[in-house]
């Protein structure tokens, strides 16, 4: 109920900030488990994926914004739930494998951290952790392209979902860097579109 409101506010308000261009949205799967993953340059970024996806989408957040009086108490009634960066975080993993068991929408910025200057910063493993570990989740590349600056051009280009075809049962950390350096390509391809 608080999702659906606070996705018509916002998109109100994005609206009346940025000019939303959005691409691809017909490739996004309409049911079943989705890891939808993007390049993260502001703020703005799960706020304009949230707005545009006509499902609701479950957001990996720092957890440093979970403390904040209000907001944090807001995060949890949008579906977010906090990541400790940095580290290999279980309860994060876990609850971001919980949330694609119930075949709901599982987003991710895989950069870990907004990005200042725009330019793709290298993945952090735990995207390709979850995907191997979910088995059967659709992966979905989504790239933001704009400046963020008042009335200003905002595109978004959805990809289509990605067939990996990937058979490991364990893999060591730098597989799983690989790994997600593959995925994460894909934000770097639609980037140049």
């Amino acid at each position: 109920m608080l999702y659906n409101f606070a996705k018509f506010l916002c998109t109100i308000i994005i609206s009346c900030m940025f000019k939303i261009n959005v691409s691809g949205l017909e490739h996004f799967p309409e049911k079943g488990p989705v890891i939808v993953y993007s390049n993260h340059r502001s703020m703005w970024d799960p706020v304009i994926i949230g707005c545009i996806l006509k499902r609701p989408v479950y957001f990996m957040a720092k957890e440093e914004l979970f403390k904040i009086p209000v907001f944090g108490l807001i995060l949890k009634h949008i579906n977010a739930f906090p990541v400790k960066r940095g580290m290999p975080d279980r309860s994060a993993i876990k609850k971001g494998l919980q949330v694609l068991s119930e075949n709901h929408v599982l987003g991710i910025f895989p950069e870990g951290t907004r990005s200042k200057t725009g330019k793709l910063q290298e993945p952090e493993p735990g995207i390709a952790m979850i995907y191997l570990k979910s088995k059967n989740a659709s992966i979905v590349p989504v790239a933001i392209k704009g400046n963020y600056k008042f009335f200003s051009n905002i595109d978004v280009v959805i990809g289509k979902p990605l067939k990996l075809e990937i058979f490991e049962e364990k893999v060591n950390s730098q597989r799983l860097k690989e790994i997600s350096i593959t995925i994460f390509n894909e934000v770097s391809k639609l980037m140049s579109l």
